[in-house]
Parts: C-alpha cells; structure tokens; sequence
C-alpha cells in the first residue's frame, strides 16, 4: 500500500463514517472494483478506527467528560447503596439510599451502556456474516438501497423533543439493535442510528450527539475484535507510517463532517445523501452481475 491509498483511504473513512453513506460499503465497494489491497490491512482498519474515534472525542469532548464524572460518581453511589443496605441489616436501622441517576447526564451514561449491549451482541455473533458479506458487491449495493430509504424516513419523520431524561431504556435498546445491523457493509451506522433516534422522539441535536457518543464503544469493540489478528500479518516500517498517515486523515476529515452533520440533522437535509446512496447502491448491484 501506497502513502496515497493511505491518504486516499484515510479520506474515505473520514468521510463516509461520519455522513450517512456507509464507510464500509465504500470501502468494500473500493476494494472490490479496484482490487485495492492493503499489507497488514488489519492494522490498517484498526487505525482509521482510532483516527475516528479520536475525532469523535474531540467535538463531544465536553459532554465525555461530564459523562465520565458521573459515571464514576454512579460507581461511587452504587457502593455506598451496598454499604447502607448490609449497615440497615445488621444495625437494624432504616437509612435512606442514594438516588443513583438524578440528573440528565447519568441518564446518558445509563442509555449509552444500554445501547450498547444489543450492538456488542450483534457485531460478535454476526462478524462472520460481515466478512463473507464484504466478498461480494451485491450486500453492500441491497444495504446501501436500504440505507437511502432510511434516510428518506429521517427526512419525513416528525420533529421530537426527547432529551435524556425523557429517553426510555427501550428507546435505547431499539437504537443499539439499529447499530448492530450497521455493521452489514452499506448499511450506514450514523444513517441508521440517527434515523432510530428521530422515530424514537428525540431532540435533532440529541439524536445526533447519541448516534455518535453511541459509536465510541462499538468502535473500540471493533478494534479489539481486529487486534487479535494483527499478530498474524508482517507489519513493515513504511505500514506502520503508512497506518499513521491514514489515521490522522481519517481523524482530520471525521471531525470536519461531523460538524457538516450538526447543519445537516438541524435542517433535516437527508436528501441528497438519500439520493447518492441509492444511486451508488444501484450501481453497485449491477456491477456484481457485470463483473
């Protein structure tokens, strides 16, 4: 691999995971059609992971923060539940516990482990579906049709005014189901989450920090389940430059387009991204049976 398909694939990662297209059906398309193969590939992939997961962290680095005090503070709580609860038992005595989540924040926390659960079940029990589904341009074109159909309910959907306090724990699991099937190439993560939030009633700019706050454990689930492989391929100096190069481009445009996203959702414009994903969709469907 080239530092140019490097940066190239850099771009598209950056680009596609954070736009409602599908950076793997992209990158499946990619590979596919032009054969692009990448030496120590999984490195690869969990670096333009780490690129954008890095961006993520850096947009929603206020909110994380907040979201990871009161998640020690629930740890904290919890404990000292566990402590009153054995001092009523043997003292006999009837003190009062800690509400553990009180305000909008540990909600959050709450909602994401929540989320979380379904997707982490999906991608494990699923990755040999994924992988086979790569090998071929015909899932990734089906995925990238139903993807523009998902956008077009986003786009129809009524406005919502749900904020974490008014989220419901089956809100959340629905939202982590939909994020466990966007590991299908094609299918768009940031698309299909998003458009699970607004049919779920959320706030525009809620549902959007939630898909993406919502990636951060499935990113780092991804990595993990790649890194047990990287021991296997022959990793040179120049992939290593080559990984750090794609990453840091991956980072630099994901952070550029989740800042496009936060107009694209507060003006519901999910049509042209509608429109290309079914085009590329199509496109990709008819070059299966061409090729």
């Amino acid at each position: 691999m080239s530092i140019l398909q490097a940066i190239f694939l850099g771009i598209v990662q950056g680009v596609t995971e954070f736009l409602p297209v599908s950076s793997s059906g992209h990158l499946v398309i990619l590979q596919n059609i032009f054969g692009m193969e990448t030496d120590g590939g999984m490195l690869f992939d969990v670096m333009l992971h780490v690129g954008t997961l890095v961006a993520v962290c850096a947009v929603y680095r206020k909110d994380l923060w907040k979201m990871i005090r009161e998640a020690i503070l629930i740890c904290a709580d919890i404990a000292a539940n566990v402590k009153i609860f054995f001092k009523n038992r043997r003292d006999q005595e009837a003190l009062r516990y800690r509400r553990i989540i009180h305000n909008n924040y540990r909600k959050f926390v709450l909602l994401i482990i929540v989320s979380t659960i379904p997707t982490g079940i999906i991608g494990y029990v699923g990755r040999d579906l994924v992988e086979i589904a790569g090998k071929t341009l015909l899932v990734p074109g089906v995925c990238l049709l139903l993807t523009g159909i998902l956008l077009i309910v986003a786009q129809l959907s009524e406005d919502g005014h749900k904020i974490p306090r008014d989220v419901s724990y089956v809100n959340a699991f629905f939202i982590g189901i939909a994020q466990g099937l966007s590991t299908l190439p094609g299918l768009s993560r940031s698309g299909t989450t998003i458009t699970a939030c607004l049919l779920s009633g959320f706030e525009r700019k809620f549902a959007l920090k939630y898909s993406f706050i919502m990636s951060i454990p499935a990113i780092l689930g991804a990595a993990v389940l790649e890194l047990k492989d990287i021991g296997n391929e022959t990793i040179s100096a120049g992939m290593v430059g080559n990984c750090i190069v794609g990453a840091i481009v991956a980072g630099a445009v994901g952070f550029v387009c989740m800042k496009t996203m936060l107009v694209v959702v507060r003006k519901k414009s999910f049509k042209g991204f509608a429109t290309y994903c079914i085009a590329v969709g199509i496109v990709a469907i008819v070059m299966h049976f061409v090729l």
